[in-house]
């Protein structure tokens, strides 16, 4: 048990040096809904370091899929409804002008009031919505 804590206190610290050095090096935000919506419109010179950085998500998500197998449950829920959640998702990142990644730990981080409001938000249309999908737990 708490190894899982430490397991997350250490993706957390991960995820913010990430940040961080995303900013330090390149001067951007690292929000995924920002770095993949500039791919759906490109623009001259920001297509490489943005593909990179989409390619990096998705092996870094599949070697610990292989080496950290009890982070990754299966998921209950049908092709379906993850079609429909991740539909909602991508409006809902349009509406907040961005997405957990970066109003959650880049904008909270700078000190963004906007930000934090956006994450308040995200955290308790979260836990509304799985209150109401299972009930207490």
């Amino acid at each position: 048990m708490q190894s899982s804590y430490l397991m997350a206190l250490a993706g957390g610290g991960l995820i913010g040096l990430s940040a961080a050095a995303m900013m330090f090096f390149n001067g951007r935000v690292a929000g995924i809904s920002g770095i993949v919506g500039g791919l759906l419109r490109p623009v001259a010179g920001e297509v490489s370091w943005r593909l990179l950085f989409v390619f990096g998500l998705l092996a870094g998500g599949l070697v610990a899929s292989r080496g950290v197998t009890p982070a990754f449950g299966a998921s209950e829920a049908g092709m379906g409804t993850t079609l429909v959640a991740g539909l909602l998702v991508g409006i809902g990142t349009r509406l907040g002008n961005g997405c957990t990644s970066g109003h959650g730990v880049c904008g909270i981080a700078r000190g963004s009031r906007r930000s934090l409001a956006a994450t308040l938000t995200f955290i308790a249309t979260g836990a509304l919505t799985v209150h109401l999908v299972r009930g207490f737990a």
